[in-house]
């Protein structure tokens, strides 16, 4: 581990755990930056259900800690809302006590990717991570019956990846959306899909969510939808006007004002945003693969250097 690496993790702020509604908690790592991802925890009288988990051994195990502050029931539940190893390396903190849920498209992903994530911040110190995908997968919904308390699972189309999951807490009004949905950061959506984003976030809207848990960045109401709307209405406007003009995604990117979007943390992905919603505008299916490494490299080349990783 690089010194440099270990002055950009202990200078991060701590993890916060909240209860934002009976029972259900969101345990938000801030500045919610690349692989800073946020957690959920759902706590009844004899179950504990986790959703998602962390990118690094340390952080994984810390979680861990603080849910035993919240109750002695050891979590049998970890739910993958995708595939990214963000919200998935520290499955195997959990395992084998508990049982690992995701979209059925999620477990061939995180087997096929590896610890690939860790490529990208050589630096960072990821500990003795091993990849533990889904045990229980499924295709469209899957509700889970925890005492009294009913969560319902939805895969609703390709958005931020082609395996998302959202966790709907009906009797509390509480969303989990994953990275379908960031608070403060710039969406993402890579290896998603831009058209797909903008469906699938009108359908979250008609939930009727009072409380909002984001994949990154701060807890928050209904407005994060609206924001994040407003962002791929953007995005798809400017990638029509980049493929009339010709010009190719990390141009475009270096040539755009940003306006409302520009204070966005990580503002750096609109170049991979731009990738995949100028694909979309020549005809590209959504959720195709496209060169994510390559792509990532721009992304670099665009920020001026390797974007801050504090995980």
């Amino acid at each position: 581990m690089s010194q440099a690496a270990t002055t950009i993790a202990d200078t991060t702020p701590p993890a916060e755990m909240t209860e934002v509604a009976d029972g259900v908690f969101a345990y938000v790592q801030p500045d919610g930056g690349w692989c800073l991802n946020n957690a959920g925890v759902l706590v009844t009288p004899g179950t504990t259900t986790v959703i998602d988990t962390a990118a690094t051994e340390t952080r994984a195990r810390a979680l861990r800690a603080r849910i035993a502050e919240l109750t002695p029931v050891v979590p049998r539940t970890v739910i993958n809302t995708h595939s990214h190893g963000d919200h998935t390396f520290g499955n195997f903190v959990f395992t084998p006590d508990a049982e690992v849920v995701a979209h059925e498209r999620n477990r061939a992903e995180v087997i096929e990717n590896d610890l690939a994530l860790r490529n990208l911040w050589p630096d960072v110190c990821w500990g003795e991570v091993v990849v533990h995908p889904a045990t229980t997968t499924f295709a469209d919904r899957l509700t889970l019956h925890r005492d009294d308390l009913r969560v319902e699972l939805f895969h609703p189309g390709p958005a931020h990846t082609t395996n998302d999951v959202v966790v709907w807490v009906p009797e509390r009004r509480v969303l989990f959306t994953g990275d379908i949905a960031m608070s403060g950061c710039a969406p993402f959506v890579l290896m998603g899909s831009v058209s797909g984003s903008l469906e699938v976030l009108e359908r979250l809207r008609g939930l009727g969510a009072e409380t909002v848990v984001c994949g990154h960045g701060p807890v928050g109401g209904p407005e994060v939808l609206d924001a994040n709307l407003r962002y791929f209405e953007w995005l798809r406007r400017v990638a029509r006007e980049a493929v009339a003009a010709g010009l190719s995604p990390l141009d475009a990117a270096r040539e755009l004002d940003m306006g409302e979007f520009a204070g966005l943390l990580d503002s750096e992905r609109i170049v991979g945003n731009l990738h995949r919603a100028m694909a979309e505008e020549r005809g590209l299916e959504r959720g195709v693969p496209l060169d994510v490494v390559g792509i990532f490299q721009e992304i670099v080349a665009f920020h001026g250097g390797l974007p801050t990783c504090r995980a």
